[in-house]
């Protein structure tokens, strides 16, 4: 049985990925990018490099687009928007909620189908078991693709408000982000000592983040729960402890911003009369300074 034809417009490191992933599953792969020779490798392995983006859009019934952001995006597409009718555009560009049911209601507006979508791996990693990738926006276009977008990786349907994919794609990235900013602040203090270096203290990190990682579901279960919370800690343990990674911080020769914050921000909690740190409370905390 012959495999779907697939449009992929954008062709950065990522956009490549996606493309080649498409090629090696057998899927007739139409490549569009401003740079051209960029899609020389793919023409090489039997992709078709379109001259224009409209000749890009009409060569299939779905459309994959990988650009810088929306607005490159919106800007690409704008010439050939008449040619999206009838077709799905899946937005696997990187953006806000807000941006998604706006490119959504673009679309809808020229005839298109609309999926947004959040790639959680790194181009290496594309089509292999490490790799998975969000959609929101209507069940029935999503389906009727799914065999196709599996091509790049699990793919994961978070629900028809198409402004899903991109909030658990960003908030994923916020978590790894902040992963390593600890990561790096913390390799900073460990090597502010003459005896310290990366390499012996990432040898314990590692097996310490990943215990302290087991305790995730639990406190995510605290979050969605209205019982009283499994994991509690008491105010003033937690305080203290930023306090003094604070001291230690300043005291390497290391910013500690983030500490001072936080310890800021749990004096005013014991100010108020609070005496419990729970993932509930700092989640709410959270959400109202936001």
């Amino acid at each position: 049985m012959a495999k779907a034809a697939v449009t992929v417009i954008g062709l950065g490191e990522m956009g490549r990925a996606l493309a080649d992933a498409l090629v090696t599953a057998g899927h007739p792969t139409t490549v569009w990018n401003r740079s051209a020779a960029k899609a020389d490798d793919l023409v090489a392995r039997g992709a078709v490099r379109a001259a224009t983006v409209e000749e890009a859009v009409l060569a299939g019934p779905l459309v994959l687009v990988c650009l810088l952001d929306n607005d490159v995006a919106r800007a690409t597409l704008r010439p050939a928007a008449d040619a999206l009718r009838g077709r799905t555009l899946v937005n696997l560009t990187n953006g806000t909620p807000a941006q998604a049911r706006e490119a959504e209601s673009w679309a809808a507006d020229h005839g298109a189908a609309y999926l947004d979508g959040g790639i959680m791996a790194i181009p290496s990693t594309i089509a292999t078991p490490e790799a998975f990738v969000l959609y929101s926006g209507r069940k029935a276009d999503f389906a009727a693709h799914r065999k196709t977008l599996e091509a790049l990786g699990a793919a994961k349907y978070l629900g028809a408000d198409t402004g899903m994919a991109p909030l658990y794609d960003l908030a994923l990235l916020s978590a790894m982000d902040m992963m390593f900013e600890g990561f790096f602040h913390s390799v900073a203090m460990a090597t502010s000592h003459g005896d310290g270096d990366a390499a012996g203290f990432t040898e314990l990190l590692v097996p310490w983040l990943t215990s302290m990682l087991r305790l995730l579901p639990t406190l995510a279960a605290d979050v969605d729960s209205d019982a009283e919370p499994v994991f509690a800690q008491g105010l003033d343990v937690v305080l203290a402890g930023a306090r003094n990674m604070a001291r230690a911080s300043r005291d390497a020769g290391v910013r500690a911003d983030h500490f001072e914050r936080s310890a800021a921000a749990l004096e005013e909690q014991l100010a108020e009369g609070l005496t419990t740190y729970t993932a509930p409370g700092v989640v709410r905390r959270l959400r109202a300074s936001g």
